[in-house]
């Protein structure tokens, strides 16, 4: 029984995930598609170019942190690609921030359609959820799973430019710079340093986790990740720093009377914040927003009630549910009228609403230019129209 004591003892301590790691082969992965044997076919699906096959995440079995890297470095590839799209396909410019940029300073850039900043009519503008995305896309998973239409913001692009819309495409989670971070010299410790109280201090279990760790580190032959440190963007720091900085250069200095905007997830929250902060001129300039599966909060993010009232009126949130597209589902808390977007996936939720998003648009639309004609007097709207129309450099 000692035996198995000593036995169980010592089959707790190795950790079978730092075991598994002794044979992972290197985490290098290719730098574009073609390396990679994948491409996008006709119907905007990723495909291998030999066996026509949709991507397989576990590709290699029991190698979950490889498959992890392998994927993520794909999601890389797809991020580049997809700015590629944005500019040949749909004719978009990148246009650097901040507009002050120095040379030594991190930078990020939006997407704006060649009549962004002049287009008399209508604006749209198109803000994503957080994580990982990048300007152009609503969901890295369904452009490696399933298709371009639905996991880019090609399709709404399109659509708003064959409608008559000027388009501006956000980069909300292009917040830092990554760096490198130089490996710290081992300091040799000093005599008098040795007497430091702080030797005693480190606690037995620390220096025997260590010990542990350093046991496993040489028989793993372990591929460490590169400590990196992040660099903010100027102003641009947080998703909800970026909407009101592209607000501020970019949106309230475009001639559109009306403004459109499209917020998935994250960027509904981060929409709320900038009516928070520029209560007055959104009201002044946006005609309608398209909010899907949003997780905005209008009691923690301290929303007024003329913000609520606002929303009311002039936003619809398409929300993840089992019920059929449009279906009015029940409001959690008294802002926007919630509908189903027709599908219970997350991340499906804008390209499912796609066609009820640009009707429910033209009927705001619509509906604000009755009751433009029908006020005898000069709205707030167009004396801001007039205003801005001497102000533009482009």
């Amino acid at each position: 029984s000692l035996f198995f004591a000593y036995l169980s003892n010592l089959l707790s301590r190795i950790d079978l995930d730092e075991l598994m790691k002794k044979d992972e082969p290197p985490l290098t992965f290719p730098k574009t598609l073609e390396e990679f044997e994948y491409t996008f076919n006709e119907q905007g699906q990723l495909r291998h170019t030999t066996t026509g096959e949709a991507f397989v995440f576990n590709a290699r079995e029991d190698l979950h942190r490889w498959n992890q890297k392998r994927y993520e470095a794909l999601g890389e590839i797809v991020t580049q690609y997809v700015y590629e799209l944005l500019e040949k396909k749909c004719n978009m410019t990148k246009v650097i921030l901040p507009v002050d940029v120095t040379e030594e300073e991190p930078r990020s850039f939006i997407y704006l359609s060649a009549d962004a900043m002049s287009n008399p009519a209508k604006l749209l503008v198109l803000i994503q959820g957080d994580g990982v995305v990048r300007a152009g896309q609503w969901a890295r998973r369904l452009i490696i799973n399933q298709d371009l239409d639905s996991g880019t913001q090609i399709p709404f692009i399109t659509r708003a430019k064959e409608e008559g819309y000027g388009v501006m495409v956000l980069n909300p989670n292009e917040n830092h710079l990554e760096v490198e971070r130089p490996a710290k010299p081992t300091p040799l410790l000093s005599p008098e340093a040795s007497d430091e109280p702080a030797e005693k201090r480190e606690r037995k279990d620390d220096r025997e986790s260590k010990k542990k760790r350093d046991f496993y580190e040489k028989y793993r032959n372990p591929q460490k990740e590169s400590e990196t440190e992040q660099i903010p963007i100027r102003e641009n720091g947080s998703p909800e720093e970026h909407l009101l900085y592209v607000w501020d250069h970019f949106v309230s200095n475009a001639a559109a009377r009306n403004v459109f905007i499209v917020a998935h997830s994250y960027g509904g929250l981060s929409l709320v914040e900038l009516m928070c902060q520029r209560e007055a001129q959104v009201k002044d300039r946006v005609c309608a927003v398209a909010m899907t599966d949003s997780v905005h909060n209008i009691w923690h993010q301290d929303a007024s009630k003329s913000i609520q009232e606002w929303l009311q009126q002039h936003c619809r949130n398409w929300v993840s549910s089992p019920e059929p597209l449009d279906t009015p589902v029940e409001p959690m808390l008294p802002d926007c009228p919630r509908l189903s977007a027709g599908t219970e996936r997350h991340e499906l939720t804008s390209w499912r609403s796609f066609n009820s998003i640009f009707q429910f648009f033209s009927k705001a639309l619509q509906t604000g230019d009755e009751y433009e004609e029908s006020s005898n007097t000069v709205t707030t709207r167009s004396s801001h129209r007039t205003k801005h129309e001497h102000n533009h450099d482009d």
